[in-house]
């Protein structure tokens, strides 16, 4: 197959979408089929952009143009919108240019959902033979008006009106969660054409490490960490979306805890604040993102993950990080509905708490510090799950299949 990928994010971006949509690309480009990138400079999660201006270039068999956009040095509600609207416009005539080329599939990756409507134009371009397919990380346009960053009942009408009619125009949507896929089809599309996607781990990169494997672990050296302390590790962006001042507050109410370490490794917009936070508190450690050939000893360094979430984006977004804390067979606190499938999860692998209950938040990671055999049994629960559900190779070859099917290239 011809394959287009057009979407905001892309590798070498370390975590969120860009991290996915670099292995997908890269993983369909090793199956055979030719595949281009239209994407944008690296710029998440630091929100800086690198080289920012159109280039192009060839990264493991994958053509990749990129289009420069204006990054906002602090993200709100209409500069975020200013943020993804300068990409679908820079990157329009790079997109339409494709026509030429006649992609089998244009898979546009949401955010940003501006860039729809190009895509689905490209694809009239091309004509009927070739499928559009939106596969949707995050819906951007909910989760900005429930976390209060737009704002207006008919401007919120209005957008949900444009949105629901596009969604419909897709020949596939695809979401990450079942309740996603829900939510996709409440907004009009069919439900034959609404598919879940889940995103994925890699099960041979991270694997639990036990006994003396996890006493040896390089970090608890290199960063002066007792095999007898035990490791609170949030890793990740620092959004509003995350709800860091749960985790924030819970660091305060455990301060006189002895024996717990606090690892807060990520970037993003919410970090300073975070930073002033915890200033002062000689057990907590902030940190830059860990390299990613080095996931698995930095994920085997916690005893406990840390997932805070707030209330607003629980059925909005599923968070990616949750995957490579399940494989590395950890239990993880999470705050989130129970609902929700992020709480269907975190009950089974973890303990779930409200959004927003710095208390409970903190009632559940000292039960977890104290209880070596609950940690045990709850790690190797998310271990099960991972293997269960989100194989790569299995995730990825039913998709490759349904493409395939769609165009009638196999039986």
């Amino acid at each position: 197959m011809k394959i287009l990928l057009y979407g905001l994010n892309y590798s070498p971006e370390p975590v969120g979408i860009g991290k996915y949509s670099g292995e997908l690309a890269e993983w369909l480009a090793g199956r055979g089929h030719e595949v281009r990138v239209i994407t944008a400079p690296p710029y998440f999660p630091q929100w800086r952009a690198v080289a920012n201006r159109y280039r192009k270039e060839l990264r493991r068999e994958v053509a990749i143009w990129r289009c420069p956009l204006w990054v906002p040095s602090r993200p709100s509600g209409l500069s975020r919108l200013i943020h993804l609207a300068s990409f679908a416009l820079s990157s329009l005539p790079v997109l339409l240019a494709q026509r030429i080329w006649r992609p089998d599939v244009v898979i546009t990756v949401a955010p940003a959902f501006f860039c729809a409507p190009g895509a689905l134009l490209l694809g009239k371009l091309c004509g009927v033979a070739t499928t559009t397919w939106l596969h949707i990380q995050d819906f951007e346009l909910d989760a900005a008006f429930e976390l209060g960053m737009l704002k207006g009942r008919w401007i919120r009408r209005l957008a949900e009106t444009w949105e629901s009619s596009t969604l419909q125009a897709f020949s596939k949507v695809s979401t990450i969660s079942e309740a996603m896929r829900q939510r996709v089809i409440a907004k009009g599309v069919q439900p034959k054409r609404a598919y879940m996607l889940p995103n994925w781990v890699d099960l041979k990169a991270i694997q639990p490490q036990e006994g003396i494997q996890r006493v040896s672990n390089p970090y608890r050296r290199e960063l002066n960490i007792s095999n007898e302390t035990i490791v609170l590790l949030y890793s990740g962006s620092m959004n509003n979306k995350q709800g860091l001042d749960v985790l924030a507050k819970a660091i305060h109410i455990l301060a006189d805890n002895p024996g717990i370490v606090w690892l807060l490794a990520g970037e993003g917009p919410t970090k300073a604040l975070l930073k002033r936070y915890v200033e002062g508190l000689s057990n907590v450690m902030l940190l830059p993102l860990q390299p990613a050939k080095r996931i698995n000893d930095w994920l085997n360094l916690a005893d406990v993950h840390l997932l805070p979430q707030k209330a607003d984006a629980a059925d909005l977004v599923m968070p990616s990080k949750l995957l490579g804390i399940l494989a590395s067979g950890r239990p993880v606190v999470a705050s989130s509905p129970a609902s929700s499938e992020l709480g269907g999860l975190t009950e089974e692998a973890g303990i779930r708490v409200e959004p927003g209950d710095a208390k409970g938040f903190a009632t559940a990671i000292r039960r977890l510090s104290k209880d070596r055999e609950l940690r045990t049994r709850l790690g190797r629960k998310g271990r099960q799950l991972a293997e269960e559900r989100y194989c790569r190779k299995t995730l990825l070859e039913k998709m490759e299949a349904d493409l395939l099917e769609g165009l009638g290239k196999i039986s």
